[in-house]
């Protein structure tokens, strides 16, 4: 899937970074292992914009990141993003591994907004932003 020499960008969390909103990470051994060959960049979007670890549980609705408390911590997921994508710049970025159904980070899939567990169709703010610029994104789930 990845083969070209052009740095991936990859969620902190999934190399087992201590940085999701619970302060626990998600490593994964596939990532692991890729992060081991080298020329990959480790990013947490949500710490890029400004928000502690840990932090309370946010989930997206409809183009507001808001937490589990009513929250609007959209303005700090967006500079998450726009950093996120300064450094994709930087570094000619084509690819990134982002963590699966996060209001950040999600592809395709992410939590509904109702703090049920419920998935729905969307981007993370992050991942969207990325793919708008042309960045292939997956989760680690599609490794």
């Amino acid at each position: 899937m990845i083969k070209n020499n052009n740095p991936i960008l990859i969620s902190a969390c999934l190399a087992g970074l201590c940085c999701r909103y619970d302060g626990r990470s998600r490593p994964n051994d596939k990532v692991v292992e890729l992060i081991k060959k080298g020329n990959v960049i480790l990013v947490c979007p949500e710490q890029l914009g400004g928000l502690p670890t840990p932090r309370v549980g946010a989930e997206r609705v409809g183009d507001k990141v808001l937490t589990k408390e009513g929250t609007d911590v959209t303005s700090q997921y967006q500079k998450g993003a726009e950093e996120v994508i300064k450094l994709a710049k930087l570094v000619d970025c084509k690819k990134a591994i982002l963590k699966a159904k996060s209001p950040s980070c999600g592809s395709n899939m992410i939590y509904d907004g109702t703090f049920s567990g419920t998935l729905t169709e969307g981007n993370g703010v992050c991942a969207e932003l990325l793919k708008k610029n042309g960045i292939e994104v997956v989760t680690e789930n599609e490794i």
